[in-house]
């Protein structure tokens, strides 16, 4: 593979190993077509070729320099792939996708920025039952560091909150939902990370809607006095209940945003079995990261750090292992968050947390 003098990071294999695990659980299901929008030197096409076994692999970037580079790269695939490169805004591309009614299994779109704005033609690209896997670098808006610029890509709040990769995750998918809601789709998230530069996110995209999926959109709102988080579905929108301040800091809402599942423990488990019948897939920091991912459904959208924790009873943090334990063992629901290190996602009332975190320090 040349690199040239296009966008590449070596960081980013993580990602990458996971993109291709998930195409290679698609092309074991029937005929594995890829369109890559934004393709850069073409390293994840390759990929998509070599190790997930695509029949078409089309990959198109913005900058016209990098076509030499692109059909460089992609000679390297056997003849039986069927190849494609070109040189389109992806706005363009998407337009006359949707004109012939291309559809392909899996379609990568790795913008720099947000992409909201491509969503809605990229899930018309998408056949129905295959994946949209989206990457954004905007980490300020989805954050809660630039508000205005929310509602502008959102049309929703970001408070500062203390798990802020995953409330990127959860706006970005609650972005994706909507877009899919408004073409008569539904969507089931697979998985969902971050490195606290990209958010990254794989959705399939399903014939209707599940039963009650609407109400996977909802607020989440924080505390940053006592540390008390609440979450409501918009379809069940109430008053907020009091908490450990007694009224006397607000709340920091953030939303609409996806409050329902974060990662498919199925899917997973498939990407995990594809990487045993193929090792060199997977880097050490994928397998870690494949691990996390796998452990922490998210069907939580509560989630807190430890040292939060440990602040607010003014003593160290609780061991996390400990701390998700006895949770268990009291009868809530808690793991690990597969998306920030040292975090706690449980469904216990906040006093019970606490309660539990002073017992253990």
């Amino acid at each position: 593979m040349q690199t040239g003098d296009g966008f590449f990071r070596p960081v980013s294999r993580p990602s990458r190993d996971l993109g291709v695990l998930l195409a290679r659980t698609l092309a074991a299901q029937g005929q594995l077509r890829v369109l890559d929008l934004m393709a850069g030197c073409g390293i994840r096409c390759l990929r998509y070729g070599l190790e997930a076994g695509a029949v078409e692999v089309w990959a198109n970037d913005a900058d016209a320099d990098r076509l030499p580079l692109l059909r460089a790269n992609l000679a390297a695939l056997p003849s039986t792939t069927a190849t494609q490169a070109t040189v389109r805004t992806a706005q363009h591309l998407l337009a006359e996708l949707a004109l012939q009614r291309h559809h392909y299994e899996l379609v990568d779109l790795d913008a720099f920025g947000c992409p909201t704005g491509l969503l809605a033609p990229a899930l018309e690209a998408v056949s129905l039952g295959g994946v949209l896997y989206v990457a954004s670098t905007d980490g300020r808006s989805a954050t809660g560091h630039d508000r205005e610029a929310a509602v502008r890509r959102f049309g929703a709040a970001a408070r500062a909150h203390p798990a802020s990769w995953e409330l990127a995750l959860r706006l970005q998918l609650g972005a994706i939902a909507q877009a899919a809601w408004a073409l008569g789709r539904g969507v089931r998230p697979l998985f969902s990370f971050s490195e606290g530069r990209t958010f990254r996110t794989a959705v399939r995209l399903e014939r209707v809607l599940a039963p009650g999926e609407e109400r996977q959109l909802g607020l989440l709102a924080h505390c940053h006095g006592c540390g008390d988080q609440q979450v409501q579905s918009l379809l069940q929108l109430g008053r907020w209940q009091g908490c450990a301040c007694a009224g006397g800091s607000p709340l920091a809402v953030s939303g609409p945003l996806w409050i329902g599942a974060l990662q498919d423990c199925s899917c997973l488990a498939s990407m995990a079995a594809a990487a045993q019948e193929s090792p060199a897939t997977l880097s050490l920091a994928g397998a870690r990261l494949l691990a996390r991912l796998k452990a922490d459904p998210g069907l939580q959208a509560r989630c807190w750090p430890t040292a939060l924790i440990g602040r607010q009873l003014g003593q160290g943090p609780p061991p996390l292992g400990r701390l998700v334990e006895a949770l268990r063992a009291a009868g809530y629901s808690a793991s690990p968050s597969g998306v920030m290190l040292a975090q706690v996602r449980s469904d216990a009332p906040w006093a019970v947390i606490l309660e539990i975190g002073r017992d253990l320090a």
